[in-house]
């Protein structure tokens, strides 16, 4: 009996290999028809032949699939008539979008068979730099438009060789219908220059950047995504004038090293950071420095751990093969709270002064992506950055939203969410958009998400705060396209991020960080919430003691400023300790006084809950961190110098009705300094802090029938506090939970505001 079939296919099955696999399925089936991309990002196939073979593609169909594709439906319509088709065909792409909910795939890391035809002399590509197929290399980041063809790509600029073409239209090859297949010949060239564009000739410039690195020269490097900047982990004097031309006189250094094995010589690597670190996505992770470290202290300087990752580009692999070197810094090349630098001109104008030399190549990219950051929590991923290798791969949730939302985030490590029945497709990493260039950024990113996915979105959501740059914009863009506009309270959002990714229905949520701008018009930061996942609302259960700010945004900056108000609130005399320690102050002692002055008349006093700035404070009564030069800094310092340490206090949290008091935390700590080693200090601070938001979330959980307890928040990163707070609540028998496809922290708060206003009911 003969069948004909029409399936749409939706999910990532284009840029995967889908149609060259659907090709070689129905020729072995014995199968008449076509496949073709369509203009959703979907893939449209037509089977004609016997009923069994039909069945058996229908099978193989989905269990040999391609390794990066991921199927999220088909829809399978039978045909009349008789067959049309004498054999199957790869047609020529439709511009069709009638479905929503596909998307193109991630970048994908080199992988294995292409590295080796780089190293092989034999092969046409050997030692070519942009070596791809069917099953790795860039995608997202080269797509300028669906369906995703080469024509549509920034590929579009290299026609095809004969050699290529070959490959291209050889069924048996790997690279049938590869759209980024290139060689020598046909494909982008790198090139080097100084530093003011000037043409370097080399025969070789990829391995002599190499070399000029090995030599102590700083290069910027043009990757899938954006520019490098790289330079030696060994030599002082390059990492010193990349601290000063960057303005990073603390932020730890991301390096690249040039395998396992070398990462191994100065780092401790468990079985799931090397699971992530040789994965295909290619994160950055964070890894904890070993007893025979032997990088320069300047990579990441008082931290315990080191943001590594592996090469993904046949480029970055030849870098490293005429030199000693087992690891590069490679940091994202981008001026101080702007986007990831991706144009050659835009490169030599801007990095031109910070560098030496440049590694070029002549493919543009399509749209800048950084590099993902992660860490892990015993065996738990944590992300801390969400973005190359992951964007925009759909996070499936287990239940469908109401309906199709955007979030636009908050202001600081953001991204954008576009939440569409049970799948959220989150933007690669934003950043803090503070300006007109990361606005610009955010606009493109958002619109880009929204092409690819081709969803249509029915609400916009933003945060709570009336002046973030994000809530501006989702308004302009609610009512330029009429639609409504929710605005989510930050940590409510984190919350229903965490509750909505492990498809709860309820959870009393502990949510931490650095600032959230309350419902009440307050600067939280160390919340207990109640969140449901069909409600809009939440209840605030519980808090951290509200404790002075002394100069806003300032007492951020310089944590000696959170500790004075906090010690003088535990009724401890400062005076004589803040005038010691005012060399930290930006104005030294007349700074000091104004401050003293302030606490005495306490007039012109913000407050704020906050539980990051509670650890800002211990670290800097402690003298880890007096400023903080980027975010996070004095938290990240202080749980570094407590993981040598012990709960030496053991102190009981002191807990009024819905509060936990920090200030007998901080009082207790001072007086201990000279009498308690320091990192043990600094280990019962965190154990206070766990200790006490647990005993509180457990009494508030009783109150409310909950079994669900969650940590969310950007202090969830903490593996201090994840892992004590773990330890206590999973005693009692109650569940607890903590992000691991989001990000803990801001990174995920468009994610959460989508989750709110798709899920609830309004």
């Amino acid at each position: 009996m003969q069948l004909r079939v029409k399936l749409s296919i939706t999910g990532i099955v284009q840029g995967v290999g889908f149609r060259p696999f659907i090709y070689r399925l129905a020729v072995q089936k014995g199968l008449s028809g076509y496949v073709r991309n369509r203009g959703d990002a979907g893939v449209e196939v037509l089977l004609e032949g016997d009923v069994k073979s039909v069945e058996s593609f229908m099978l193989d169909l989905i269990q040999k699939k391609p390794p990066l594709a991921q199927i999220d439906h088909i829809t399978r319509a039978e045909l009349s008539g008789e067959n049309q088709y004498a054999n199957f065909t790869i047609y020529k792409s439709s511009e069709e979008t009638e479905i929503s909910g596909s998307v193109i795939p991630p970048d994908i890391a080199i992988c294995d068979p292409c590295l080796r035809e780089l190293r092989d002399p034999k092969d046409p590509r050997f030692e070519y730099f942009f070596i791809t197929c069917t099953d790795c290399g860039p995608r997202f980041t080269i797509i300028e438009r669906l369906p995703y063809d080469r024509e549509n790509t920034t590929m579009s600029e290299f026609p095809l060789c004969g050699f290529c073409q070959k490959e291209y239209e050889d069924p048996a090859n790997r690279r049938f219908h590869a759209q980024t297949v290139a060689c020598p010949t046909c494909g982008p060239k790198a090139y080097l220059t100084t530093n003011g564009g000037e043409p370097v000739q080399a025969k070789d410039p990829i391995r002599e950047a190499g070399r000029l690195l090995y030599e102590g020269n700083i290069l910027a490097v043009k990757g899938y995504g954006g520019f490098h900047i790289a330079s030696s982990t060994t030599e002082e004097k390059p990492l010193l004038r990349l601290r000063t031309t960057k303005h990073r006189r603390e932020k730890p250094f991301a390096i690249m090293v040039r395998g396992l094995d070398a990462a191994e010589s100065f780092a401790e690597i468990g079985l799931k950071e090397q699971q992530l670190l040789t994965s295909p996505q290619r994160p950055i992770v964070l890894l904890k420095k070993s007893s025979s470290y032997n990088l320069s202290p300047l990579v990441a300087p008082n931290l315990h751990n080191i943001g590594v990752m592996l090469p993904y580009t046949g480029l970055h692999y030849m870098l490293f093969d005429r030199v000693p070197d087992v690891a590069f810094v490679m940091t994202s090349a981008n001026p101080p709270n702007q986007p990831i630098v991706k144009d050659n001109e835009e490169a030599l104008k801007i990095l031109g002064g910070t560098v030496d030399y440049f590694l070029f190549h002549n493919r543009k990219i399509a749209h800048r992506c950084d590099d993902s950051v992660m860490r892990v929590h015993g065996d738990r991923q944590v992300f801390l950055r969400r973005s190359r290798g992951y964007a925009p791969a759909p996070i499936r949730l287990k239940q469908k939203s109401q309906r199709c939302t955007v979030g636009l985030g908050g202001e600081l490590n953001n991204t954008s969410c576009v939440l569409l029945d049970d799948k959220a497709f989150i933007s690669q990493h934003i950043g803090d958009v503070e300006n007109v260039e990361t606005r610009s950024f955010m606009q493109q990113a958002t619109a880009h998400l929204h092409r690819l996915t081709n969803c249509h979105a029915q609400m916009v959501a933003c945060d709570l705060h009336p002046k973030f740059t994000t809530s501006l914009l989702a308004k302009e863009m609610a009512e330029a396209d009429g639609l409504p506009l929710v605005q989510v309270q930050h940590h409510h959002a984190h919350a229903a991020a965490l509750m909505v990714e492990h498809g709860l229905d309820e959870i009393v949520a502990v949510t931490c960080d650095g600032y959230g701008y309350g419902s009440d018009g307050e600067a939280w930061g160390g919340e207990i919430l109640f969140c449901t996942s069909d409600s809009a609302q939440f209840l605030r259960l519980a808090h951290l003691e509200a404790q002075p700010l002394l100069g806003g945004d300032l007492a951020s900056r310089y944590p000696i400023r959170l500790a004075a108000g906090m010690l003088q609130k535990a009724g401890v005399n400062v005076g004589r300790w803040l005038m010691q320690n005012s060399s930290h102050l930006p104005h030294g002692e007349l700074e000091a006084n104004l401050i003293l002055n302030q606490l005495e008349n306490g007039k012109g006093t913000v407050h704020t809950t906050s539980c990051g700035r509670v650890l800002d404070a211990v670290a800097a009564v402690l003298g880890v961190c007096f400023e903080r030069t980027y975010e996070g800094e004095s938290a990240m310092k202080l749980e570094s110098t407590a993981l040598s340490g012990k709960n030496a206090l053991n102190l009981k949290p002191v807990l009024h009705s819905d509060t936990l008091e920090t200030s007998a935390l901080l009082r207790t700590i001072f007086g201990s300094i000279g009498k308690v080693p320091t990192e043990d200090l600094a280990y019962s601070a965190h154990a206070y802090l766990a200790r006490g938001l647990a005993e509180l979330a457990m009494q508030k959980a009783q109150e409310q029938g909950v079994k669900n307890i969650g940590f969310t928040g950007g202090a969830a990163c903490n593996q201090i506090l994840a892992a004590l707070m773990r330890k206590y609540i999973e005693a009692t028998g109650l569940r607890f939970f903590v992000h691991e496809a989001v990000p803990a922290g801001d990174g995920g708060v468009s994610f959460g505001q989508a989750v709110v206003a798709g899920f609830s009911d309004f």
